[in-house]
């Protein structure tokens, strides 16, 4: 029973940690927050902070596990008879919608302007990641289905797709309020997909996916 209060009672800590330093990272931006200022104002200690987290990155890949799980959950509404090119578009919808009304501009923000990128982590280029296996499961099953030749390069063509992602989520960013996320998405991976179709498609300019 003892143990049960204790597991409880830290699991209440770390998420008091955890969105003490979201919040403080909005208001002030990432490299404005030290862990002291985390640490007190979550009113915890440097032993609880350290406990959970390596460092104030660890904070944002504890939020970006959220991503993944969003992605193995919506990649279900995705029906397998649907082309690569409609999947890809319905996961590019989905996924924009959860970054802007979810996780927000002002976290991605602080994402894209800080070490995030950098860290020794590189979260984004992390092929284990639930993205990218999702990815290559439609790209595979896209080669067996002869959408694409036999030697697309899965892992190529999946980075080529999560640039497109990130260059979208940047230029929303960079422009403010007059970038509409979602249409400029939608329309940006509509015309890379047709060309991903002339480069690996079965058919050359005839194949359509």
């Amino acid at each position: 029973m003892r143990k049960g209060i204790r597991q409880l009672q830290a699991e209440k800590t770390k998420q008091r940690i955890f969105e003490t330093a979201l919040e403080l990272f909005r208001k002030k931006g990432f490299d404005q927050v030290t862990v002291d200022e985390i640490v007190r104002k979550s009113k915890s200690s440097k032993g609880a902070f350290y406990g959970h987290f390596d460092s104030k990155y660890g904070i944002f890949l504890e939020k970006f596990k959220e991503i993944d799980t969003f992605y193995e959950t919506f990649v279900k509404t995705i029906a397998d008879e649907d082309s690569l090119k409609e999947k890809i578009l319905k996961l590019f919808q989905g996924q924009m919608h959860y970054l802007e009304h979810e996780l927000g501009k002002d976290l991605m923000r602080s994402v894209y302007t800080n070490g995030l990128i950098e860290s020794e982590e590189h979260f984004f280029a992390n092929t284990e990641r639930s993205l990218y296996k999702i990815l290559f499961q439609f790209i595979n099953r896209a080669v067996e289905r002869g959408e694409l030749v036999q030697d697309a390069d899965p892992e190529r063509i999946a980075m080529y797709i999560t640039r497109c992602m990130r260059g979208n989520l940047y230029d929303w960013i960079a422009f403010g309020k007059d970038f509409q996320l979602q249409k400029e998405s939608e329309q940006f991976i509509a015309i890379f997909m047709d060309g991903i179709s002339i480069q690996f498609g079965k058919d050359g300019e005839n194949s359509s996916l």
